[in-house]
């Protein structure tokens, strides 16, 4: 319901900035140096600097916290842009500027605050309270000391101090919260008309010459990155199994017997019964007395199954089952004594079995029901035993290969040659692996690894990542064995090497044909969507509805599947004189929206509920920002010529 509030969190902060932003007193803020500058320094932030290495310590961490959660798995190029360097830096600058606050207007934080935080942590908690050991344990782990932890989770709080009060004070008032409220839940009734830009596409002509022309102006699009073929071994399960031999009869019936009880279901029986006690040490008065009135309880069930469960609750010794009627439930074959077990699973389906002697008495038994031994026959089970066998020798193949695969890269470390012949694995080729992913077919020459079955294990970013290690893209050397999963490795080296370069007209003519096409065919359907829309404006109250869609009851809140662009084409239309329209271009094509009516969303007791706490963190947010601005100012920052390098990448990190 409220994914319109997340996907529009800037219209947000502006609807509330123009109703309700309150003014900021400037803080006043001297300037306080805690870092010690490198050799380049990148932002000047009031006394201190932010230094080149400072920053790629940061970029670094960043890197290393976010391949621990993703397992390894994480692609460093994800970071490799300028917006990601440019969102760490500013994240460098923020701190900086509150450091130098905090520190100015002397923030301080209680060591009672300080012991209540620390013991909230939960992984320093034991059942839900804080472990002095667990605390010590954790921190050893981290080969952090108490002190330098204590110090870090002071500063930290130190810091919150300056800005955690911004956002937690925010309140939204409530007639904007009302106000927000009403433009998210108002209702309009739209049918929509599309001019699909596929439809379009067949009367569309390129030349030869709009292709060349195309190719010409546009060479920076046509890039191709410096990409990498690689030689490499795969060994996954299925190659594994490959070495697995026929399996012998006789190890299959051996196998079946040893875990019968998975093909075949052991007879049960559901039993009620009757017990006469009778201690380990019985006299033979006692036995007798015992024996005798045994003997007659079960003349009295013979004359009369029927009044067994009365019987036995009259009678029984057994007080946990007596008042059930002596019901026992379920017992499967093997899990009695054998002299109780020859006699209850002799029993046919309503039959009593007569005094029986066990080693807590004596008990009469009645079966309630009986089912036999059921399930496969070896010869029926055969086909399914072979493959269970099999898959155990395959995981013993797997993990006895992937230990001489990792013997065999790094004895012959620049070759994939012996360990594919060692192992009876085949040595695979792919081209057109770039650092960020795997290339088009189109810009590849020869087999492209994004069309590779193996494509999968290819585009892992640890695969690309390794290609591109000094000590394999450089010295040619074997990688280590790259775990994907517990069940695929694979090993790779590099072959040839494709610098950067321009893709030759021949072989980007194909997508730029494609590309002019979509583009003139959208054009067109722009240009015939718009035509449309003109003729229905100008008879705005007789036009026809021939090619509307019927009509949709939509809301920001709830958008029936409409795009943004569409929706927000909707609301924009004056509500006087309805019915009018309006064109957007979309995704696949151009749509003309025929708004029909407009009403007041109803209450949403959810969204009252939930809309005051989303709103004051959206406005938590945009006046912390805004608070964080006019600290900037009163520190001074500035961006220093070096910092233009570091958000390039031109740089390389120190140290």
């Amino acid at each position: 319901m409220f994914d319109f509030i997340r996907n529009h969190q800037r219209l947000m902060q502006l609807i509330l900035l123009v109703l309700i932003l309150p003014s900021f007193a400037l803080i006043g803020v001297s300037g306080y140096s805690t870092y010690v500058s490198g050799d380049k320094d990148l932002v000047k932030v009031g006394k201190s600097n932010i230094t080149l290495k400072e920053f790629d310590d940061a970029r670094s961490n960043q890197l290393r916290q976010l391949q621990s959660r993703a397992g390894g798995a994480f692609d460093p190029a994800v970071l490799d842009t300028v917006d990601a360097r440019k969102a760490l830096l500013d994240s460098l600058i923020d701190r900086h500027v509150t450091v130098t606050v905090a520190n100015k207007d002397h923030f301080s934080v209680s060591d009672a605050v300080l012991r209540q935080t620390i013991a909230s942590i939960p992984d320093f908690q034991v059942d839900g309270r804080f472990s002095p050991q667990r605390y010590s344990q954790v921190l050893t782990s981290m080969g952090v000391t108490s002190r330098d932890f204590e110090q870090g989770q002071r500063s930290d709080l130190a810091l919150q101090r300056v800005l955690g009060p911004v956002t937690m004070t925010a309140s939204v008032p409530v007639p904007v919260m009302q106000s927000i409220e009403r433009a998210l839940t108002s209702e309009r009734i739209v049918r929509l008309r599309t001019f699909p830009f596929s439809s379009f596409e067949k009367g569309v002509q390129v030349s030869d010459a709009d292709i060349k022309d195309w190719y010409d102006k546009n060479q920076d699009q046509l890039q191709v990155p410096e990409s990498v073929s690689a030689q490499y071994i795969l060994l996954d399960e299925a190659a594994a199994m490959k070495t697995v031999t026929s399996v012998s009869d006789s190890d299959m019936h051996k196998y079946y017997e040893q875990n019968k009880g998975r093909y075949v279901s052991p007879a049960r029986v559901l039993l009620s019964h009757i017990q006469v006690s009778l201690p380990k040490d019985a006299t033979p008065e006692q036995t007798a007395k015992a024996e005798a009135r045994a003997d007659k309880i079960d003349k009295e069930v013979m004359a009369d199954k029927s009044k067994f469960a009365q019987i036995a609750r009259a009678e029984s010794d057994d007080a946990g089952t007596a008042q059930d009627g002596g019901k026992l439930g379920w017992i499967t074959q093997g899990t009695w004594s054998p002299e109780l077990e020859k006699a209850v699973f002799a029993l046919k389906k309503g039959e009593v079995s007569g005094v029986v002697k066990g080693p807590d008495g004596l008990h009469i038994f009645m079966a309630d029901d009986v089912q036999p031994q059921h399930g496969e026959t070896f010869d029926q089970a055969k086909s399914k035993v072979e493959s269970e066998i099999r898959r155990q020798l395959g995981a013993d193949h797997f993990a006895d290969m992937s230990s001489k695969l990792t013997s065999l890269v790094y004895d012959n470390s620049t070759s994939l040659k012996p360990a594919s012949e060692a192992l009876g694995l085949p040595l695979k080729e792919a081209n057109g692996i770039a650092a960020g992913a795997l290339l088009p077919a189109n810009e590849v020459d020869g087999a492209a690894a994004i069309d590779s079955p193996d494509a999968a294990v290819l585009k892992d970013p640890r695969v690309r990542r390794a290609l591109f290690s000094n000590q394999v893209f450089t010295d040619k050397s074997n990688s280590g064995v790259i775990e994907i999963s517990p069940s695929v490795m694979i090993v790779v080296r590099v072959g040839k090497i494709t610098p950067k370069h321009v893709q030759p007209l021949q072989k980007a003519s194909a997508s730029i044909r494609e590309r002019l096409i979509q583009e003139r065919a959208a054009a067109a359907a722009e240009k015939a969507g718009a035509a449309a829309l003109a003729t229905l404006q100008s008879h705005q109250i007789t036009a026809s509805l021939d090619g509307f869609a019927p009509a949709l009851t939509v809301s920001r809140v709830n958008p029936q599947g409409l795009s943004k662009q569409v929706l927000e084409a909707a609301f924009t239309v004056p509500t006087i004189g309805l019915p009018a329209y309006t064109g957007v271009k979309g995704s696949d094509g151009y749509v003309v929206v025929r708004v029909e009516s407009a009403a007041a969303g109803k209450p949403n007791p959810v969204m009252q509920a939930s809309l005051p706490t989303q709103l004051a963190q959206i406005l938590g947010n945009t006046e912390q920002q805004a608070v964080l601005q006019a600290m900037k100012a009163s520190v001074g920052v500035k961006m220093l010529p070096e910092s233009e390098k570091a958000l390039a990448g031109e740089t390389k990190d120190q140290g």
